[in-house]
């Protein structure tokens, strides 16, 4: 499944592992909300980036305290109409703090792409190579919102504060 992360198709570094399966040695991996959960502790001493894949109806609470032992939070589409992920993504980046890469899955729709970004999604897995071409052009035709989200990005408002800002303390 491509990746698309910072505007770029990507190397997916992390590895899915499967419930019961096998944890590799070293290496990012990314394991189940449930499989996380049941031992957070051993998953965070083991070698390498540890991310979650937490499901959308699951509440962020459980998630929350452990925040500071993940590189990765992949949170799931389950239909392009359900956008409970969208809430959870800016929760995690705007209340929670959280800085490590926020990967969006399941069924991610191009016409969604600069939502997710707004959102605070930083990488996208999507079904297609079309898809992550098309994300990866949409990234760049953007760059000016008029909204506040959880991207980091200022507003136009803001920017034009800062100009004028600037435009008075050179006079």
């Amino acid at each position: 499944m491509p990746l698309v992360k910072h505007g770029r198709i990507a190397t997916d570094l992390f590895v899915h592992v499967a419930d019961g399966a096998e944890l590799p040695g070293d290496g990012a991996i990314l394991v189940s909300a449930a499989r996380f959960l049941e031992d957070p502790e051993t998953l965070s001493r083991r070698a390498g980036r540890l991310g979650v894949i937490w499901p959308n109806h699951r509440d962020l609470d459980d998630l929350v305290p452990r925040l500071d032992r993940l590189a990765a939070v992949a949170l799931v589409f389950p239909s392009f109409r359900d956008g409970r992920a969208y809430s959870q993504a800016r929760l995690l980046r705007e209340r929670h703090g959280f800085e490590g890469e926020l990967r969006a899955t399941g069924q991610v729709l191009r016409d969604q792409f600069v939502f997710l970004l707004r959102a605070g999604f930083d990488a996208f897995e999507v079904s297609k190579q079309s898809d992550a071409e098309a994300f990866a052009n949409t990234v760049k035709r953007y760059s000016v919102f008029y909204q506040p989200t959880g991207d980091g990005r200022i507003t136009a408002l803001h920017r034009r504060m800062q100009l004028r800002h600037s435009e008075s303390a050179g006079q």
